[in-house]
């Protein structure tokens, strides 16, 4: 795997800064040999950026849902930036975990978390950045966002 961030810039990508928490948790949390699990992340940027705010069929398009996608990746690489302060050391993404406000005829999920996830195929490569991952459509979400996920992530040994 080359350089993430090397990666990151040929791609034109920048991450955003921590936000907030949004409740009482920590945003990162590392437990067994190697492993992080990521609190949920939604797609607010905190940059000025207004994100589309709504369900999926109805008041967000299957496009916006995956921008959405794409922020909530990167507002957990910034975490995970924070906590470990380098991200060439991880190793793979174990596991994701997408929650997508829909409405009841919405059923494309998977197609909106694609939005994230092709961020870290592009990143980290198809062995690293393609974890396992379920996508589960929900009625609303806190602030009324489109797209809120976490994951489980391994490290290199040192």
């Amino acid at each position: 795997m080359a350089n993430v961030y090397e990666r990151m810039k040929e791609l034109g990508i920048s991450l955003p800064k921590p936000g907030p928490a949004g409740g009482i948790y920590t945003p990162v949390v590392e437990f067994g040999a190697n492993l992080l699990y990521c609190s949920g992340c939604g797609p607010d940027l905190h940059d000025g950026t207004p994100v589309r705010l709504g369900t999926l069929g109805s008041a967000v398009t299957l496009e916006e849902g995956q921008a959405a996608a794409r922020n909530c990746m990167l507002n957990l690489l910034a975490n995970l930036e924070a906590q470990i302060k380098d991200l060439n050391k991880i190793k793979r993404f174990v596991k994701v975990l997408a929650f997508v406000a829909s409405d009841d005829t919405f059923s494309m999920q998977p197609q909106v978390v694609n939005g994230g996830s092709q961020l870290l195929a592009d990143l980290f490569g198809d062995t690293a950045g393609k974890p396992a991952r379920s996508a589960i459509g929900v009625n609303v979400l806190p602030g009324n966002i489109p797209v809120e996920i976490e994951m489980l992530v391994e490290l290199k040994d040192d």
